[in-house]
Formats: structure tokens, sequence, C-alpha cells
């Protein structure tokens, strides 16, 4: 897969295409939300690798989930986060249904060519005492320009709540 044609405004009120999430040796696209306590208990560690390679890699996290739903993930509410990367709505969820994302978090790695080489959770255990850590991992492989040590593990985390 390539990574989807898209184009979303971020909780900063600009649009961000896909094309604009590329880094130098590829984009992390996390679907995120607000509420979800897999979203908060590895809210951290993301940010940490955000921190250690948006050098490298473009990043973004999108909201796909129905605020009339879950109120905590609406527009106004995504915009107190403040995020280091480009934050998001995915206002009709087609971006979602592009990616077919199932979770929150739910990650999608991209090469510099634009393909998937990745997808699935951030590590092997949202209460922090990883043995595998799945993103890092490849994103190391990545730049070294080794094969991915992972092509897909389950997405851990909470349902999109779709409308």
């Amino acid at each position: 897969m390539k990574i989807p044609k898209f184009s979303l405004k971020g909780t900063d009120e600009k649009v961000y295409s896909s094309e604009d999430l590329k880094g130098e040796y590829g984009s992390v696209i996390i679907f995120w939300c607000n509420h979800c306590p897999y979203v908060k208990a590895w809210e951290k560690e993301v940010l940490r690798i955000v921190e250690n390679y948006k050098d490298k890699f473009g990043f973004a996290f999108i909201n796909s989930n129905d605020p009339n739903k879950y109120p905590e993930d609406s527009f106004e509410n995504m915009k107190k986060k403040n995020y280091p990367v480009p934050y998001l709505f995915d206002e009709t969820q087609e971006v979602a249904k592009i990616f077919r994302a199932e979770r929150t978090p739910h990650v999608f790695v991209f090469d510099r060519d634009g393909n998937l080489v990745y997808k699935g959770a951030v590590d092997d255990d949202y209460e922090g005492n990883p043995k595998k850590r799945y993103l890092i991992d490849v994103l190391d492989a990545l730049i070294s320009g080794k094969e991915v040590p992972y092509m897909e593990t389950p997405a851990v985390g909470c349902t999109i709540k779709w409308k």
C-alpha cells in the first residue's frame, strides 16, 4: 500500500496533506484521540519517539472519532493538547477508512518512497515495560537501510468511534 493521499485540518488551523508529512526516511501516521486510556498510557512514550526521530521522519496524529459520541475528542478539545506534530481531525472519517485504521493508537509507517512498511502497535506493552519496541525497531531499520523486523502487529487500543 502506498501512503493514501489526504488533506486534513490540524489543530493549528493549517491544512496538511500526506505530502506535507514526509520526512527524510518516511512518514509515521498514528490514529490517535484524546479520550482513549491506551492513547493516554502510550502518550509519553510516543512523544519521546517523536522527539528522538522528528528530524528523520514526518509525524502526524489523526483523530477520526465521532465527537458527538465522545465530546473529549472534539476539534476544540484536540486543540488543548498542543502536540509537537500535526494533530489532524478526520471529521468525515474517510481517511481512517482508506487506511483501514481500527484503533487508537494505530501506527502506520511509510518508507521514503511512500510504501507501507509497518502497521500495528507502538510496542508490546502499553503499561510501560515493553520487551519489543515495534515502532522504534522499524524506524531504526529504515534509517540503517535494513529490512524492517515487523510488518504488522496487532493494534491494541480503543476502537475508532464510527458515526
